[in-house]
């Protein structure tokens, strides 16, 4: 949403938010928690306090390619405390410097369980490590990954610059060992550039000055950093296509190293039981039939196992993967465009996810934490999920995939307000870190379709929608593409006749668009009804008003009167999906089913299900 479109919605309200109907206790303003520094947290979620120096995320972060296996990964964590300075963008990397500040790896440096809780543009980490001697033996590598840095980064290992990276939502590594001294600590130090919106980049909700609809920044690495060995050539992705007859899949892999002459093996595993396996050139596509085909689906997540041999010579990577065996596609049901999910009509009813926290802002507190808001969006029965204009970590689509939630995937979007000040190389960078985060997330399961512009935010014209749709399509041509969510509205509206779905936002709505000729049609954002929860808001933030309602049973029957025109109107119409906003409250904005710190579900949860069932269920419908 934009802020002109905010002014017209609050205008249409009038009145305050008045107090849940609560009991007292839950309604009490709770003392400020602190955090392993001593630091009180503005507001504390129910992992704030779990998280210390010795614990910061300590689960391995890629679960769809771990050495040799998920249950047993070979590899070093490097979360944790690193030395830490704020620089003016003219320092010089420190090496061999002690830094004064410390800061919690991987939180963001604004975010309170960082210990900084401050932005700075330019930034230093630094810090030493003592290697395993295992991890260079027999002719072994090291590679040093993160999982993300916000959002130009540079890595040094003592001394020696081993990485840039530009892109804040996209993950990356080096192969460090040439860079290793033969014993003793090794010296990392990562320089950070971090503009955030004074920059054409892609920022998401993130502000340098939050306010409205957007939020406080998440600048430097917040996501997880950590050490493995791997063989000279070795594996970087594995992605696993299922085929259109929904019985086999295209197994397609990513190299490191020389991979001439190097073969692959893999092996796929249903309850343990192998159930299919192919083997040929590595840099070639494999065919993988699977025996008694078992589909994934939100009703019955079912996921493969696959165990991957890489030979070259005699070396050998082993590696541990899953996905799930699923198609969606646009197709005729009735005579009507709608999306069916392995060849069945699907409505895709949907939480607006923005994946922000108020004591990691784009980081979760714990795993914990990040599972708890997909568990609760099954929980109140949606079958997916918009993740909102940013990439999350490995684990968050890990845990979609397990748990069975399809996911409209975002594009983070440039900021708002300065289409027509876009010069060439900012489009051209946006390009990239589209195509950049496709090739990374190609191999999710639960990801059904990408977004690469909301609300024409950062949208240099209509065209462009178009043209990065036909651009994502040539990279995936697996899955759906909504060339822009919200065509009749912001900041550039305009329908592009492009990709697999047309899609109109509404407040409070829903929306009833109806399919084309060649599209589905879903409502991309509704709802938004507002209820803020004393104690549980984010401290000195204006509210956003619009769609306020008097007290929690007015949020459970507007909720219910909502999605029940979805199930009486918009099912009839063909609609095929839509995306109630949102599933928590994010600083200035109460208008989610859970307040900001995941302490109160301000909706009855057996009634929202039961609503959100009925409407799957009619959706289901030729």
């Amino acid at each position: 949403m934009t802020n002109n479109l905010l002014v017209r919605r609050a205008g249409a309200w009038v009145g305050t938010i008045a107090a849940m109907n609560l009991a007292s206790a839950a309604m009490a303003a709770e003392q400020p928690a602190k955090v392993w520094n001593g630091k009180p947290a503005p507001l504390a979620t129910p992992w704030t306090a779990a998280v210390s120096p010795k614990n910061a995320l300590p689960e391995y972060p890629r679960p769809q390619l771990a050495r040799p296996s998920l249950e047993h990964p070979q590899w070093m964590s490097l979360n944790g405390l690193w030395q830490y300075a704020a620089d003016d963008g003219q320092g010089k990397p420190p090496f061999g410097q002690a830094l004064k500040a410390q800061v919690l790896v991987p939180y963001p440096v604004e975010s309170v369980l960082s210990g900084v809780q401050q932005h700075a543009d330019y930034m230093f980490y630094r810090r030493t490590v003592d290697i395993p001697a295992a991890y260079t033996a027999n002719g072994q590598h090291v590679r040093l990954n993160f999982g993300a840095v916000s959002h130009e980064a540079t890595v040094y290992v003592n001394g020696t610059q081993v990485a840039k990276h530009t892109g804040g939502y996209t993950s990356f590594g080096a192969d460090i060992t040439s860079a290793l001294r033969a014993k003793g600590p090794q010296e990392i130090v990562v320089a950070v550039h971090a503009p955030v919106d004074a920059a054409n980049i892609m920022v998401g909700k993130q502000r340098l000055k939050p306010e409205g609809i957007f939020y406080t920044a998440a600048s430097g690495i917040w996501q997880s950093v950590w050490l493995e060995p791997v063989p000279a050539t070795s594996l970087a992705q594995l992605e696993f296509t299922p085929a259109r007859s929904l019985d086999a899949f295209t197994v397609s892999a990513k190299l490191q190293g020389d991979a001439k002459d190097a073969t692959l093996r893999v092996t796929a595993y249903a309850d343990g039981k192998a159930v299919g396996e192919a083997s040929g050139a590595a840099g070639q596509p494999l065919k993988l039939a699977i025996a008694h085909p078992h589909l994934w689906s939100p009703q019955d997540p079912f996921l493969y196992t696959f165990k991957a041999t890489l030979t070259l010579g005699d070396q050998h990577d082993e590696v541990t993967s899953y996905a799930g065996l699923r198609t969606v596609a646009v197709e005729k049901v009735g005579g009507r465009n709608r999306i069916v999910l392995n060849g069945k009509p699907t409505f895709l009813l949907a939480t607006l996810d923005q994946g922000y926290w108020p004591d990691g802002i784009h980081t979760a507190p714990t795993d914990a934490a990040l599972k708890f808001d997909i568990q609760k969006t099954k929980d109140l029965g949606f079958n997916t999920i918009r993740k909102h204009i940013k990439v999350e970590p490995a684990r968050w689509y890990y845990w979609t995939d397990r748990i069975g939630l399809m996911v409209w995937q975002d594009m983070p979007a440039l900021p708002t307000d300065r289409n027509d000040k876009l010069s060439e190389a900012d489009k051209a960078s946006f390009r990239a870190d589209v195509s950049a985060i496709v090739e990374q997330l190609r191999g999710v399961t639960s990801i059904i379709g990408w977004i690469p512009f909301n609300e024409g935010w950062g949208q240099w014209s209509i065209p462009a929608a178009a043209e990065l749709s036909a651009q994502i399509k040539q990279l995936d041509p697996s899955r759906l593409v909504d060339a822009r969510s919200g065509a009749n509205c912001c900041d550039m509206k305009g329908d592009p006749h492009a990709g697999d779905v047309y899609d109109v936002h509404d407040y409070q709505g829903p929306g009833l668009p109806s399919p084309d000729a060649e599209r589905a049609a879903i409502d991309g954002e509704h709802g938004g009804l507002t209820l803020g929860v004393p104690g549980h808001v984010w401290p000195n933030t204006a509210i956003n008003p619009y769609g306020a309602v008097k007290d929690r049973a007015a949020l459970n029957a507007g909720y219910v009167a909502n999605t029940a025109v979805l199930r009486d109107k918009g099912v009839p119409k063909g609609m095929s999906g839509s995306v109630y906003t949102q599933i928590t409250d994010v600083e200035g904005e109460h208008n989610g089913l859970y307040t900001y710190d995941r302490k109160v579900e301000k909706v009855d949860e057996a009634m929202v299900r039961a609503i959100n069932e009925e409407t799957i269920r009619a959706g289901a419908s030729p």
